[in-house]
C-alpha cells in the first residue's frame, strides 16, 4: 500500500512516498522558489513532473489543505464538490489554499484513477464548542459570514497527541494534553479526553502566540489606528501583521537559535515575550482542561531548543507536570488519515 502526501504551498512543493505496511519513507522530495524568475521550475505541474514518480502506480494520493472551514472534520476523499468546497474557502485562506487546491488539480491530470484524498489543518478543531470557537462579535459575522475560530496545525497536534497516548500508556480518549507546535508558525492546543477544545490560532493561523513573522494576539483597534492615523493602506497592515511582526519585529531577527546566540538586549526582550505569551495560553488551558497528564513540545523549535522548553516551564505551575518532547510528523498523520479513507471506500 504506496501513499504519497503532497503539501504544495505558493512557491513549494514537498512529498513524501510511504509504504503504509511498514510506515517507512520511500521517498522525499522538497521544491522550492516555483515560479520564481531565476527558478528552472514555474508551475506545480512541472513541479510535480520533475518528482518523477508515477502517481498512477500509488493507492492514493493525500493533499494537505489548510482550511477546511467548517465544512470538512475528517480526511476527505477528493470529488467536484470538495474542490468547490475548498475553492469557496480562498478568501479565508489566501495564501494556502490556492495553492493546496492547484497540487490536487495537477494531481488529479496526472492519476485520474488514482483516489485523491483532502486532510485539512482546521479539521481536528471542529470538536471545539462554540463557547470556544466564536468571536463576541455580533452573531450575524458568524451565521452571516463565517468568522469564527477555526485554528491550524491540526494534523500535527493529533499526530503528537496519539504518540503521547502510546508513550503514557494511557488511551488517547482518557488523557487531557495541552500541546505546543512551536516553530516559525506556532500554535497551543488544549486536548480533552483525545480531542481538540481550544487552540490559539483562529480565523487565520495570525491570532494566538507571537511567532517568527507574526504578531498573534493584538487589540484590534491597533489595526484601525495604523489606517486612520497612519495612513497605512489594507495590504501594508496585512504584510507588517503577517510578514514585519512577532520575533523579527522586536528584535530584526525570526531566527529562534540565533535569538538564544545573540547578546541583543532586544532578543532577550523578543524572546521573554515569546514565552511569556506561551505561559498565559498553557496556564489558561490548564484551567480549562481541570487537569494535565502532560503538555507536549514539538515542531521545530518545540522539539530542538531545550533553553525554551526551560523557560516555560520554569512556572510553579507547571512543576508537577509530565513534559514530553516528540518530533512531529505531518506528512505521516496526512497518510494515516487516507488510509483510514480507503479503508471506508473498501468497506
Amino acid at each position: 500500500m504506496k501513499i504519497a502526501v503532497i503539501n504544495a504551498g505558493s512557491s513549494s512543493l514537498k512529498l513524501k512516498l510511504f509504504d503504509m505496511q511498514t510506515q517507512e519513507v520511500l521517498l522525499v522530495k522538497h521544491i522550492q522558489n516555483i515560479g520564481e524568475k531565476e527558478s528552472v521550475i514555474q508551475t506545480h505541474h512541472e513541479a510535480i513532473k520533475s518528482l518523477g514518480l508515477d502517481f498512477t502506480k500509488l493507492d492514493a494520493i493525500g493533499h494537505r489543505v489548510v482550511h477546511g472551514g467548517a465544512a470538512f472534520s475528517e480526511a476527505t476523499l477528493i470529488n467536484t464538490e470538495v474542490i468547490a468546497a475548498i475553492h469557496a474557502l480562498i478568501p479565508l485562506a489566501p495564501l494556502h489554499n490556492p495553492a493546496n487546491l492547484e497540487g490536487i488539480l495537477v494531481c488529479q491530470k496526472k492519476a485520474p484513477n488514482i483516489p485523491q484524498i483532502a486532510v485539512f489543518d482546521t479539521a481536528f478543531h471542529t470538536t471545539m464548542p462554540k463557547e470556544a470557537y466564536l468571536y463576541a462579535l455580533p452573531l450575524e459575522m458568524y451565521e452571516k459570514y463565517k468568522i469564527r475560530r477555526y485554528g491550524f496545525h491540526g494534523s500535527s497536534h493529533a499526530y503528537v497527541a496519539k504518540k503521547a497516548s502510546e508513550i503514557l500508556q494511557k488511551p488517547l480518549h482518557a488523557l487531557n494534553l495541552i500541546t505546543l507546535h512551536l516553530g516559525n508558525g506556532a500554535s497551543v492546543c488544549a486536548v480533552q479526553k483525545g480531542v481538540s477544545i481550544d487552540t490559539s490560532m483562529g480565523f487565520t493561523p495570525l491570532e494566538g502566540l507571537i511567532m517568527g513573522s507574526r504578531c498573534g494576539d493584538i487589540d484590534a483597534s491597533i489595526v484601525l489606528y495604523m489606517q486612520r492615523e497612519l495612513g497605512m493602506s489594507l495590504d501594508e497592515v496585512d504584510i507588517l501583521l503577517n510578514k514585519k511582526s512577532g520575533l523579527l519585529g522586536i528584535s530584526g531577527i525570526s531566527n529562534v537559535r540565533t535569538l538564544e546566540e545573540s547578546e541583543s538586549e532586544n532578543a532577550r526582550l523578543a524572546l521573554a515575550m515569546m514565552i511569556r505569551r506561551i505561559q498565559k495560553y498553557v496556564g489558561g488551558y490548564m484551567a480549562l482542561l481541570g487537569y494535565v497528564d502532560a503538555i507536549v513540545f514539538t515542531g521545530g523549535i518545540g522539539e530542538n531548543s531545550v533553553q525554551i522548553r526551560e523557560a516555560i516551564l520554569e512556572s510553579v505551575l507547571f512543576a508537577n507536570i509530565k513534559s514530553l518532547v516528540i518530533q512531529t510528523d505531518e506528512e505521516l498523520e496526512i497518510a494515516i488519515e487516507c488510509l483510514g479513507v480507503l479503508e471506508k471506500i473498501k468497506s
